[in-house]
């Protein structure tokens, strides 16, 4: 019992020193000149599905929930959001080869129609981020006369 006590306040301690570890938080507080909604005539309900289904993890400003100030959770999220990035980062779209350009594209039709995403991890928690079938077919209707106009 005694080495369950230890444990249980090792754990304690190391829990409350690792709060002291902060993030470098993803935020920004502009849209640059590179942005996917700057550089495209995106209509205002694409807009508002994309800034709500992927911006978090796919943009340079993420809006955090209030858990994020906890670790290990933070780091968790912060991991998330720089794959994500690594990925596809609309804020910086503008400087995307043209190849890149409609490689994402392709890509973004795809995940959306396959339900890939938004990640289901990301919607439990974030409800209004899910895409009704309407939607779906409404962004992808988009991003096909996205991808035409390109070429």
């Amino acid at each position: 019992m005694k080495i369950f006590k230890f444990i249980a306040w090792l754990a304690l301690v190391a829990l409350i020193g690792i709060q002291f570890f902060p993030i470098d938080r993803n935020e920004s507080y502009s849209r640059p000149e590179t942005d996917f909604m700057v550089v495209n005539d995106v209509p205002a309900e694409i807009q508002h599905q994309l800034q709500v289904s992927c911006y978090d993890c796919h943009s340079n400003n993420t809006a955090y929930p209030w858990y994020n100030n906890i670790q290990p959770i933070a780091w968790y999220l912060e991991d998330h959001v720089k794959e994500g990035k690594a990925e596809l980062n609309f804020s910086e779209w503008e400087t995307y080869s043209s190849i890149r350009k409609n490689s994402k594209l392709r890509s973004m039709m795809k995940q959306i129609e396959s339900g890939e995403m938004p990640l289901e991890s990301y919607t439990l928690i974030h409800g209004d981020a899910v895409l009704s079938k309407a939607q779906q077919t409404d962004v992808i209707e988009y991003l096909v006369k996205l991808k035409e106009n390109r070429n």
